[in-house]
């Protein structure tokens, strides 16, 4: 992936950032509800399978530099997996969703994050990512908070229980993704300037005389 780089002699943090954010997970885990909780501060409760992928946008602030999040809704059915799979380039933060009172969509959480980091080059294995587990607003769990914090903590990825409907933590997982893509960002940058700082000859070799 190629970095989007600003231009200039160092980063300027009063300038927009706009980073790229993708949300993936099974077939009815709630994304398209956490979505429009995070944006809308409403609960969208229409139970229609979102086809490929649909975008919305929302402008904050991440330690003083404003930021404008595209994030993109993706469709959780496995016969939209491979179109799903093209909207992954270019992506700034990975979400990864799951209910909580469907075991099978934690299960398959594995398949998910590894179908996302085979297709963004190069694979970074801190790449950007949230895990939400959705639903804690029902009563019927099926997987214990305890079972998905371990297995977050073996892939080092920040895990946050939610409920788009009763809008617990879904600002805050948000928030640290934007955090973390934005951290990931500025290193990126920094390393494309001090890279395009050695290649740049600014001390020509004296002429020799004879």
């Amino acid at each position: 992936v190629t970095p989007r780089v600003p231009q200039g002699p160092s980063m300027d943090t009063s300038k927009k950032v706009d980073l790229k954010i993708i949300i993936i997970g099974a077939l009815g885990v709630g994304k398209t509800s956490l979505l429009h909780q995070y944006v809308h501060k409403t609960f969208y409760e229409d139970y229609r399978t979102t086809l490929g992928a649909s975008i919305l946008t929302k402008v904050l602030a991440v330690d003083s530099t404003p930021l404008k999040l595209q994030i993109w809704d993706t469709g959780g059915q496995e016969r939209f997996r491979s179109m799903v799979s093209t909207f992954y380039k270019g992506s700034d933060g990975c979400m990864l969703a799951f209910d909580v009172t469907d075991r099978e969509s934690f299960e398959a959480l594995d398949n998910w994050r590894d179908d996302f980091l085979d297709k963004v080059i190069p694979r970074e294995q801190d790449f950007p990512m949230v895990v939400l587990g959705n639903k804690i607003d029902l009563c019927d769990r099926q997987v214990p908070k305890e079972t998905a914090s371990a297995w977050c903590k073996d892939k080092d990825i920040p895990y946050f229980e939610v409920s788009a409907k009763n809008d617990i933590n879904v600002a805050e997982a948000f928030e640290t993704l934007a955090k973390q893509a934005l951290t990931t960002y500025k290193g990126i940058f920094e390393s494309y300037l001090t890279d395009s700082i050695k290649l740049t000859p600014y001390d020509k070799p004296k002429k020799s005389c004879c």
